[in-house]
């Protein structure tokens, strides 16, 4: 499993519900059942639907882009995840605060849009940055509002929203090294928040 997926299973805790919103093929809820975790996922691609219900993960066929008001009521879940799907969407701001209402909690990973290398790629070539957490050209990438770790923090202050954990990992989903600690902006590729609307005491 991806070092941002296992970064993920660690934060939750065990018996708690969990909504993966872009669970893809579904391995992180598989790796949570294990654990005794109840957990729905929300995908729309029909290939990844189909291999969550080959290992019996629970999911539902929708577009994140429509909120999640259809599906789920307030505080229906202890987490929302959201992994790598962020950048994606129509309006993550909104779909953070979504996030919140069905979830206790929210877990997000996105790409690093300040990523040293995407900001040498950017200031002295001059063109938008290629790297393997985005390695799509300008004209057919999926992402369309990406964004830098400090984007995402004032984000959750804008909104009242309290980061209880961070963390960075590179292209491969290795686990942090000391730059990465020191200096998680630049040399972060992909950022991993744990949210809350206030402190959990």
């Amino acid at each position: 499993m991806r070092a941002d997926l296992a970064i993920i299973a660690e934060w939750i805790k065990p018996g708690s519900s969990i909504l993966d919103m872009g669970c893809g093929d579904g391995t992180l809820l598989k790796c949570l059942r294990d654990r005794d975790i109840d957990g729905i996922g929300l995908e729309i691609d029909e290939q990844k639907l189909e291999a969550c219900i080959r290992e019996r993960i629970n999911v539902i066929q929708a577009d994140l882009n429509d909120g999640l008001n259809e599906y789920f009521s307030d505080n229906s879940f202890d987490y929302v995840v959201m992994s790598q799907t962020l950048q994606a969407m129509d309006r993550p701001d909104q779909l953070v605060e979504e996030m919140l209402r069905v979830g206790k909690q929210g877990i997000i990973t996105f790409p690093n849009m300040a990523y040293w290398k995407g900001r040498l790629q950017l200031g002295i070539g001059g063109f938008m940055p290629l790297t393997k957490s985005l390695p799509n050209s300008w004209y057919n990438t999926p992402n369309i509002h990406l964004c830098t770790l400090r984007d995402f923090e004032d984000l959750c202050e804008l909104k009242g929203i309290t980061i209880l954990e961070r963390t960075v990992v590179d292209h491969t989903h290795s686990r942090s090294t000391l730059l990465m600690r020191l200096f998680p902006n630049l040399f972060g590729e992909i950022a991993i928040y744990r949210f809350c609307r206030k402190v959990i005491s």
